[in-house]
């Protein structure tokens, strides 16, 4: 099956240049080059640095001779032209979709370098206690870029609030949501803004990224996606480098350690609410479906 009849089938079957948070000075691959004694220094991009276990990811890698630092960002649209420009030394906050339509449209070749997680994307609704319960003709709020806004409306198509073109894809757009078949309207604002939006909208579809910072919890969710499905390979969560650095040593095991340290393993599936699927899929395989999204998106433009 081709990669966008998967996407399609994926979409049947049911993660963002503004406030840069901290300074952008020096990059681990200039610490490296001097050669001093001292540990190296990375810099990782990501969104929610204030997560528990980010510290102990850097108190894991400080023992290993690297200090990380880490630049939080605001929004997504953020960390991948700082990492492109040379601010950071890596980023981790995007699934292969988000990255293949960055990489398409930018003209860049930032690749991936090691797997995280895939993460649920949810329906959330602070005055409704159900799908059901949701009235016709009322406005739920998507994600506005359009990897997530496309995964958001196939969310909402399998909780059946709405029908899109030809069934959906992972390249839909509210543009193909049908209104005479849709139990609600869809609006595009920007993904940290869905959560405190919720007061003015019958849902919303928030990011992993701010259900917790938003003091959401299972209670408000009303629908999600299937993490655990095989054709969700696309959304599994990455860390990124330029094209040029992604054999370096020091970042494959940066890598390594995120993913073989059980304390920062426990603090990701704390802070996702236990939702996580942590995985640890091969570079090759994650560098497979990249190409082939982005082929998807360039045939599809």
């Amino acid at each position: 099956m081709s990669t966008s009849k998967k996407l399609a089938a994926a979409a049947a079957l049911a993660l963002p240049l503004a406030l840069l948070l901290a300074g952008c000075a020096g990059t681990g691959t200039d610490a490296a080059a001097g050669g001093s004694d001292e540990n190296e220094v990375v810099r990782i991009g990501v969104v929610g640095a204030g997560d528990p276990y980010w510290e102990t990811y850097k108190e894991a890698a400080a023992e290993e001779g690297i200090d990380v630092e880490l630049v939080d960002f605001s929004e997504y649209s953020q960390p991948n032209p700082a990492l492109s420009a040379g601010e950071l030394d890596l980023n981790q906050f995007q699934h292969i979709i988000y990255l293949a339509t960055y990489n398409v449209q930018s003209g860049d070749d930032l690749e991936p370098v090691g797997a995280t997680a895939i993460y649920p994307l949810g329906l959330y609704s602070t005055q409704y206690d159900s799908v059901d319960d949701i009235p016709d003709g009322s406005t739920v709020a998507i994600p506005n870029d359009e990897s997530n806004g496309a995964r958001a409306l196939l969310v909402l198509q399998s909780a059946g609030l709405i029908a899109l073109e030809d069934g959906g894809s992972a390249f839909s757009t509210p543009a193909d949501v049908i209104e005479a078949e849709s139990k609600v309207r869809v609006e595009p604002v920007a993904a940290d803004f869905t959560a405190s939006s919720l007061p003015d909208y019958a849902g919303a579809i928030v990011n992993n990224d701010f259900v917790t910072k938003s003091g959401l919890t299972e209670d408000e969710l009303l629908a999600q996606d299937d993490p655990t499905d095989p054709s969700a390979f696309p959304y599994i969560n990455i860390f990124a480098a330029k094209a040029e650095d992604v054999d370096n040593p020091t970042y494959l095991k940066l890598v390594e350690i995120y993913q073989n340290t059980k304390a920062v393993q426990d603090g990701v599936l704390e802070v996702s609410g236990g939702t996580a699927v942590l995985v640890k899929t091969p570079v090759d395989d994650l560098l497979t479906s990249l190409k082939d999204v982005e082929d998807d998106i360039r045939a599809g433009s």
